[in-house]
């Protein structure tokens, strides 16, 4: 019924209908419990060892790129990594004054009790701007090749630097933030431990910055311990839905590899083409045709954790798995968008799937196990105001 009413309530209202000849496909017969126990049994021996899994779902021209480890981090040359600099980083990351606001700080949409998001469909930024896109998570942000929804930025100091210098989000000022620094005990040395002096400039605040977000990395969740030879720790479903993941739900031809990510940029039918809240995505920033539409695919790992779900933020998890199984929205091209060249067209790995719903309910367990176990991070002293970096000492009775 919750399915039911998105496509009534959402698809209406985005402008989106389904184009012939790709119509959703009735759900496959649902197995007996004799036969899923069966299943599941012969599903704990296949998957019992990862070089064994059986050949994946592909479709042409996508490469093989197997769930697995998280590898180590490399730091660029350019911005090697040391503690001191990370730990200055962690500051600064939680730090408002490097807004103009004072109180805009990079934690401020990248919460760690919020899975390093911030639980918002879009992000509030300056002056409680409300944002047009969802803030991704944080974790594993190592290993992206590019950053933003749409890939503009092509490090994590090209990232960060981007955030402080707009005007929607923090707004930064150099001699401001600098000054704001200056006068806190602390950050001077700070940046002499981390660059050997302690001048404080915006390429080194992002270079910190950056080093800490490097150490931002998981790689503790079930599904890790199944992959390092421990099966148990799956459930049945779970071992269902990995399956699932790997072949019948298709899921492998862009959420691969270690970090559930292929890192490339798709139209999955959630650009509102020529409506009031268009997103015309990576296209704003290559100027192709192909790559209206097109959003950077995000990593699933900790997926269940981080959400809503997609660049608007507009969706939860249950209501993504129900899209996908009906093969996602498609535009329909009227009249007025005859010979439009930039008229979006969806990724051709997107095709009704027509999975029951115990196989949904096996994908959505699938993915609660990729959850990482809670980790609870303090702000850093430095970070905070004055007054509580040397609060008065309680008096004696």
């Amino acid at each position: 019924m919750r399915f039911a009413l998105v496509v009534a309530l959402v698809w209406p209202t985005f402008g989106f209908a389904q184009e012939e000849p790709a119509k959703r496909l009735p759900p496959r017969a649902e197995q007996t419990a004799a036969e899923r126990e069966a299943a599941t049994a012969k599903l704990r021996t296949t998957y019992a060892e990862p070089a064994a899994w059986p050949k994946p779902t592909l479709d042409d021209g996508v490469m093989l790129r197997e769930l697995g480890l998280l590898p180590a981090v490399e730091h660029p040359k350019a911005n090697p990594f040391t503690k001191a600099k990370a730990e200055l980083g962690k500051a600064l990351f939680f730090d408002g004054r490097l807004s103009a606001s004072g109180q805009t700080a990079c934690v401020s949409c990248h919460d760690p009790d919020l899975a390093w998001g911030d639980g918002r469909t879009s992000s509030f930024g300056h002056d409680r701007k409300h944002l047009k896109r969802n803030a991704p998570t944080l974790m594993n942000c190592a290993f992206l090749p590019v950053l933003f929804w749409d890939g503009r930025a092509a490090s994590l100091e090209e990232q960060a630097k981007s955030v402080l210098n707009n005007a929607d989000e923090m707004r930064y000022e150099e001699t401001v933030a600098v000054a704001r620094l200056k006068a806190i005990p602390g950050y001077a040395k700070a940046f002499t431990d981390a660059f050997a002096s302690d001048a404080m400039t915006t390429d080194r605040i992002a270079d910190a910055i950056a080093c800490f977000e490097r150490t931002l990395v998981g790689g503790r969740s079930r599904f890790d311990q199944f992959l390092k030879g421990k099966p148990d720790v799956l459930t049945d479903a779970e071992v269902r839905g990995l399956h699932l993941f790997r072949t019948d739900a298709r899921c492998l031809n862009c959420h691969s590899g270690p970090t559930l990510s292929d890192g490339k940029f798709h139209d999955i039918g959630l650009s509102y083409y020529g409506r009031t809240f268009e997103d015309l995505g990576r296209f704003r920033i290559t100027k192709q045709a192909e790559h209206v539409g097109s959003f950077r695919t995000p990593s699933l790992r900790n997926v269940a954790k981080t959400g809503p779900y997609m660049h608007n933020g507009l969706f939860e998890l249950d209501e993504i798995l129900r899209l996908y199984n009906a093969g996602m929205p498609t535009i329909r091209r009227t009249a007025k968008h005859e010979g439009d060249p930039l008229f979006p067209v969806k990724s051709p790995h997107l095709k009704p799937l027509g999975l029951n719903k115990t196989d949904l309910a096996d994908l959505e367990a699938f993915l609660n196990a990729l959850s990482e176990p809670p980790r609870k991070t303090r702000p850093p002293t430095l970070s905070l105001p004055l007054a509580d970096q040397n609060p008065p000492a309680p008096e004696r009775p």
